[in-house]
């Protein structure tokens, strides 16, 4: 769902994220990081002239939402009730695809819904996946949920954000059991750890692995190596792109 805007210059001011005015006439967007250097097919690409491209993410999106989108977030919404507004963060309908920001204090009763509610049911939780943005100040950590409903042929993403300070979403295991490793596998490469889970521990890296090696700060490591008489420095010591 990430998009990237056209390559700036470096005079460009670097808004922070959640910019309030539509882009080209699209929704808002949110930033999530800006890079600079080796990058693109346009201009100097050395990286020595200061290019800047803004990586950024949809904001949310206003009503109406078009296609079933309108009916799945009202049902919701009535359901949850006093607490939809607190539950349902923003919603955010990019390229034919729903997507609902739920706080994670309401995750449980929300996907409970999802699955249980006759005019919704999504009985099948394809996983959890981590996203990291360290630039995200605040929400850091992101957990990804698609559903489907298999009785009516459609597909929702939960998306559930956290601080890198306090990783802690609840498990829905209790909801959809297949979840259960997929949980594991998040906790093992991002750090996010699922209140609840049955047995929350690694799945790929050994239990006395220090770290989550698919987070962005997360470091390369590597051992230096030589070829022909020249050596190559492990990828933490190399010239840094971008």
């Amino acid at each position: 769902m990430s998009d990237v805007s056209d390559v700036t210059t470096a005079s460009d001011t670097v808004e922070p994220a959640r910019t309030g005015a539509p882009l080209d006439g699209r929704e808002a967007l949110t930033l999530i990081n800006v890079r600079q250097g080796n990058f693109g097919a346009r201009g100097d690409t050395s990286g020595y002239d200061g290019l800047i491209r803004r990586i950024e993410m949809p904001g949310a999106t206003d009503r109406p939402y078009g296609e079933w989108f309108d009916a799945v977030v009202d049902i919701l919404e009535e359901l949850l009730g006093d607490r939809a507004a607190e539950a349902i963060q923003y919603v955010v309908v990019d390229r034919r695809e729903l997507t609902l920001y739920i706080a994670r204090e309401h995750l449980v009763e929300v996907v409970t819904h999802l699955r249980d509610d006759q005019d919704l049911r999504f009985e099948l939780c394809l996983g959890v996946s981590g996203v990291h943005y360290p630039a995200e100040t605040g929400r850091e950590l992101h957990a990804v949920y698609p559903l489907q409903s298999i009785t009516h042929n459609r597909r929702v993403r939960l998306e559930v954000a956290v601080s890198d300070s306090d990783p802690h979403i609840p498990s829905v295991v209790s909801v959809y059991p297949m979840n259960n490793w997929h949980e594991r596998e998040t906790w093992d490469f991002f750090g996010i750890i699922f209140d609840g889970h049955p047995a929350l521990a690694r799945i790929e890296m050994p239990d006395d692995w220090e770290g989550h090696p698919q987070r962005k700060d997360y470091p390369l490591g590597g051992i230096p190596v030589e070829y022909k008489g020249g050596s190559i420095p492990p990828p933490d010591e190399r010239r840094s792109y971008s």
